[in-house]
């Protein structure tokens, strides 16, 4: 089992910035693809971005491309997601999953990810 915490979420004005930090704890974090994912209200949840069990290779939704970065620390557990210029049409909750690497990947399907954090709410405003 692997533990999953987000956190870092808020209400921000558009243009901003919010870093979100995801916990892990229970396995060896660096066994594991890392993404985060978003949902909205009233929307199925979309693929944010992901980044490799090594921090070698990172993806991202176009939506995203450019404005998010995320990053990870396998000596502290955590992973991060860097929010710059945010929109409103980011407003959502995030959130972080794991999925145990050694095979295929499809970095953008929710089904990949066997783990899931509790998600974090980012508000975008006007």
């Amino acid at each position: 089992q692997v533990q999953l915490v987000e956190s870092g979420g808020g209400l921000v004005q558009a243009g901003g910035s919010l870093r979100l930090s995801c916990a892990a704890s229970g396995r060896t974090f660096s066994n594991y693809n890392m993404g985060w994912f978003r949902q909205a209200p009233g929307k199925e949840r979309e693929f944010v971005a992901a980044i490799r069990w090594s921090g070698g290779s990172t993806y991202y939704a176009d939506s995203v491309k450019g404005r998010f970065t995320i990053s990870r620390d396998n000596a502290k557990n955590l992973v991060y997601l860097q929010m710059n210029s945010l929109k409103l049409e980011d407003t959502a909750v995030y959130y972080c999953a794991a999925e145990p690497r050694g095979g295929g990947w499809a970095v953008g399907t929710p089904t990949e990810y066997d783990y899931w954090g509790q998600g974090t709410q980012v508000t975008v405003s006007s």
